[in-house]
Order: C-alpha cells, then structure tokens, then sequence
C-alpha cells in the first residue's frame, strides 16, 4: 500500500484552494511535522487540507465517489457514452481496473493520512486546550468516517493508524477490527468535540450520529451482531434528545441551502476556491436538455424506472425526481415539455430533480418552461449526514433491539413522513413489516445521494430483489454473474500490484 503521507502536497492543496498564498522559496528544507506544527494555525490549517483531500475532484467531490454503488436501484447510467465505468458496476460487473472506482479509494485514504499525520503530532501545537482538542477531534471524526466508507465498499482494511513510509506494506485486518476502530475514534471524537454546529464541520452530535448508524450496520451483514440495535438506538436517541436538529427546512431546500436545519455534517465547496462540488447541476441532467447558454447535459446517473415508480405518491416524490423535460427547439429560445417516457427523448427515464439546482440555482438555472443556464461545478454541500437519518437509524433500531415498534419509534419514522407529505405509517406493524416500512422510507428520502441506498441492499442483503425488481430495458447484468459476491467492490488494481500479498475480493 502506498500510505506515505505528504505535507507538502497538503499544504498546497490548500494553497490552491485559498488562492491567496504565494511561497517565494523551496519550502523542502524547512516544512516538516517537526516544524510545521508548532501554532494554532499551523495546527487548523493542516486540519483543512484534510478536508480539502476528502473533498475534492477524485475524491469526494464528483459523481465517481458512488462508482461502485450503482448495483443499487436508485441509481444508473446510460446505456452507451463515455458512462462505462459506472455502467459496468450497474451490470455488477466491474472490475478492479475501473478508474473512477479510485476515488472510492484514494480520496478516503488521503483524508485518513492527513488526519494520522495531525494526529500524530497535535502534541507540538502551542495553544489552548480547547481549540487544540476541537482540531484533533475532527482529524478522529474525519478518519472514523473515511474508514467506515471503506470497510463498507471494500470490505477489510489495513488499519493506517499512523504516519507510514512509501515502503510500507500492512496487511489487511478483518473488518470486525476495522469497525472496533472506528467506534474508537468516533468514541474520542465525541469527547473531544463541541457541541455547537459550525459550518462544514463536525460536532459531538456528529460523532453519535455516525455511531448510531456505525452500529446499526454492524447488525447487519457482514458482522450479524444484533445486540448493536440497541447501540444504535441509544446514540440516535442522544442527537434526537438534544433538540439541536429538526425538518423545518422544506424538502427540496435541504438541497438548494447549505448549512441548513438538518445538516448534521456536511462537506463545504468553493468554486472560486478551485474546489467544485460537481456532484450537483450536470451531472445529473438529460443529455438532450440544452439551456439558452448552449450548456447540455451530461447524463451521468438517473433513478431505475421502477424504483422511480415504487415511489410513494406524496410531495418528495414529487420534488426529487424530474419527470418531464425542457427539449429546446430549434429555435434555440422555446423548448417543448416533454414526459420522460416519451420515444422522442435519449434514455426515456426520470431523472433527479433535487440534484439540478446546486447553491440557489448555480448549477441549473431554470424557469417552468426554460433551462436559463448549466453548470458542473457549484458551491453546494454535500451533505453526509442528514437529520432523518437518525430519525429513521432510530426508528429501525429501536424496533429490532425489542420485540418489535415502539410508540418513540412510529414517532420517529412519522416525523420524516409528515415533511414528505404522507401519511402516519399503519400502526400495530410486527417486527419485520415495520423494519421494512423503515428501509422503503429511506430508500425515497434519501434517494440518490451517497451510498444511502446501497449500503441498506448491502446490511440487509437485497441485491436478488432488487435485481428482480429490474425493468427489463436498464442496463443487463450478464448471465452467470455470482450476486453473492458483489456487495462489496474490487480492491483497485493499482493496489494489488503494490501489495503482493493481499487477496482480492472474491468475485474478481
């Protein structure tokens, strides 16, 4: 494994993103952790460049960051372009060779090298107590959440715990290790953390909505360890017993508005500061939209037909998914509404809708019957943690920790339901139907966005009934492809040849 960690190249990223630093000398011989860190600054700064390698373009910071996600049936691709990397983990049949995979990969590992690197000598800083502590208690939120993406993708990990040499080669630990630690560090991020939300970064509550659902994932597959419902359901129950969240914000805003009522954690961008978020805006547009700017779409990931048709009927459905088109004519000022079904357009499937605005329209720029503007790269977060996510985290694992529903956890699940414009879920559901009623609200209030749905199919192993669910006109999954083996994704290649002695996953 390459795990050399380099200061340098963490400090320049945050020089490019800040646009505001010039080095008129060589820095090699006097930047080192020996002497970089000796101030509160120099302390949050390499903090930031942490964020800066999580959030960037191949990392975090585009759609290649779900690569391996799109087996799940909210999300696909289309049939032909330049999509076959995505479209090949739709067919479950991609490989370790598949390039926009890495940044599943690198972008995590980057952020997790940073953090050890803080980690490591945080103890040289000269400052208060209390802002050294809120520093390093986000390098430990920041490595638990890139280690808990990992093991869930990849499955097990070497467990980087410290600065390493280029040379280095640890093995890989067995994901039971890997989840001991990061309930650790999420354990002493919660200590070391405040719990006041500030933007774009982590708080204590933070901490123990990661945990709640760390721990309600651990109940599922791979682990089986069902005593970590009630785990869950208590760390859920902390955030949702502090008040410090709530759903006022109205649906479609949540994805419009960053820093919003629900934000738990989320990633911040800047496009002037040379770090785009361009997982909102085109990426997600019909190829044949074109707006009075000229820009098109680019046709990267859209819903299945049918997950878009088991969809609750209620108003987030309505605001999340894009069901008719603006073709522009050829007039290249009117533009036809057309239903997404319609013969006349590319891929005949809905689309996102949430995803198109980006920060107040800096993605798509749009009237009910125009496409203003287009653009790939906008200012909104991404956020990684939503409210209703320990509402439902909640609601699942307090029925599954017991003999079945509570009254707290119809409470929980109701909330979420009522912003969606449902109604109460039916009441008296066993064990199972109610878990159920939970997994399909969280499929439709967090449709497309990262990983959320595909790590549901992975715990609770539905990838049979979702395929089975399938319109026969999405992307075909060859014949005699093991489903078995293809909740996780392939260790990249380029990791394989540095580390002789791992084994890959099986299935590839």
């Amino acid at each position: 494994m390459k795990t050399k960690y380099s200061l340098l190249l963490a400090l320049f990223a945050l020089i490019v993103a800040s646009g505001c630093v010039k080095l008129s000398e060589d820095p090699k011989a006097t930047l080192t952790p020996q002497t970089y860190f000796q101030t509160q600054n120099d302390l949050d700064a390499s903090v930031n460049a942490m964020y800066i390698q999580l959030a960037r373009d191949g990392a975090w910071g585009f759609t290649s960051k779900e690569t391996s996600y799109f087996g799940s049936d909210d999300l696909t691709t289309d049939p032909a372009l330049n999509k076959a990397d995505m479209r090949d983990f739709d067919r479950l049949s991609g490989t370790s060779a598949n390039s926009s995979m890495l940044s599943e990969w690198q972008g995590p590992w980057a952020a997790v090298y940073q953090a050890n690197n803080v980690i490591a000598n945080y103890t040289k800083v000269k400052s208060t107590p209390a802002l050294i502590n809120e520093a390093v208690g986000q390098c430990y939120f920041i490595r638990a959440l890139c280690f808990y993406y990992m093991v869930r993708t990849f499955g097990p990990l070497p467990l980087v715990l410290t600065p390493l040499s280029e040379d280095a080669r640890p093995p890989r630990a067995d994901v039971a290790s890997v989840y001991t630690q990061i309930i650790s560090d999420l354990q002493t991020a919660k200590k070391l953390l405040g719990a006041t939300p500030t933007q774009g970064r982590p708080t204590s509550y933070s901490a123990s909505a990661c945990l709640a659902d760390v721990y309600l994932t651990m109940a599922g597959w791979p682990l089986n360890q069902s005593s970590n419902y009630a785990l869950a359901a208590t760390e859920a129950n902390n955030v949702m017993q502090a008040g410090v969240y709530n759903l006022s914000t109205p649906y479609d805003q949540v994805f419009t508005t960053n820093n919003n009522s629900e934000s738990i954690f989320e990633l911040e961008y800047s496009v002037v500061g040379n770090l785009p978020n361009r997982s909102f805006g085109s990426t997600n547009v019909p190829l044949d939209e074109v707006a009075l700017d000229g820009n098109s779409g680019w046709d990267d990931v859209y819903p299945e037909i049918n997950f878009f048709k088991n969809a609750p009927v209620c108003s987030r459905t309505d605001l999340t998914f894009y069901t008719t088109l603006k073709l522009r004519n050829a007039d290249k000022v009117t533009f036809t509404l057309t239903p997404w079904d319609s013969p006349t357009t590319h891929a005949r499937h809905p689309y996102y809708k949430k995803f198109r605005a980006g920060l107040n329209g800096d993605g798509v720029s749009e009237t009910a019957t125009q496409i203003i503007d287009m653009q790939p790269s906008t200012n909104k977060s991404t956020i990684i943690i939503r409210y209703p996510q320990v509402l439902l985290d909640y609601a699942e694992a307090s029925d599954m920790a017991g003999g079945g529903p509570t009254a707290a956890g119809y409470a929980a699940i109701n909330m979420v339901r009522a912003r969606a414009g449902e109604a109460p879920l039916t009441p008296g559901l066993s064990q199972i139907a109610f878990r159920d009623a939970v997994v399909y609200e969280r499929a439709y209030e967090f449709a497309g966005e990262f990983g959320m749905r595909w790590f549901d199919i992975v715990r609770l192993q539905l990838l049979p009934s979702v395929i089975a669910a399938r319109d026969a006109s999405e992307n075909s999954i060859p014949a005699g492809v093991n489903v078995s083996q293809k909740y996780l994704a392939p260790i990249p290649l380029s990791e394989m040849t540095l580390n002789p002695t791992w084994q890959q996953n099986a299935g590839y």
